[in-house]
C-alpha cells in the first residue's frame, strides 16, 4: 500500500481538503438550485454543481474510509463523519472539532524546550 494512504499525517491533511471541498461543492450546489428554483433562469447550475458536488461526496466518503484505517478512529467517530456530510457544510465543522480532538494530526508536535 501506497505511504500516503497509511501516513497518518497525509491521510489527515487530505481528509482536510476534501471535506473543505465537500461544504464548498455544497454552497455550489445551493446556489444552482436557487437559480433553478428561486430565480427561474437556469437549471445548468444544478447539472454542474450537482456533478461536481457528487464526485465531492464520493471522495469524502473514501476520505472516512482512510482515515478510519490509517488514523484508527473509533466507529462513533466514523458514523459522525459519516452523519457529517449530510447537512450543507457539516463536513466543515467536523473537520475542525476532528483537528481540535486530535484525530486529525496536522502537524507535528513542537519539540519540548530543552533544560539548561
Amino acid at each position: 500500500m501506497p505511504t500516503a494512504l497509511t501516513d497518518p499525517r497525509a491521510v489527515a491533511r487530505g481528509f482536510r481538503a476534501v471535506a473543505l471541498a465537500e461544504a464548498v461543492s455544497w454552497g455550489l450546489l445551493l446556489v444552482g438550485m436557487f437559480l433553478k428554483r428561486v430565480v427561474h433562469v437556469t437549471d445548468l447550475g444544478v447539472q454542474v454543481f450537482g456533478a461536481l458536488h457528487g464526485v465531492v461526496f464520493l471522495a469524502y466518503l473514501l476520505a472516512t474510509a482512510l482515515c478510519w484505517r490509517a488514523l484508527r478512529w473509533s466507529p462513533a467517530t466514523v458514523l459522525l463523519a459519516l452523519a457529517a456530510s449530510l447537512p450543507p457544510f457539516c463536513t466543515a465543522w467536523f473537520e475542525r472539532w476532528a483537528q481540535r480532538t486530535g484525530r486529525l494530526p496536522l502537524t507535528t508536535a513542537a519539540p519540548a524546550p530543552q533544560a539548561a
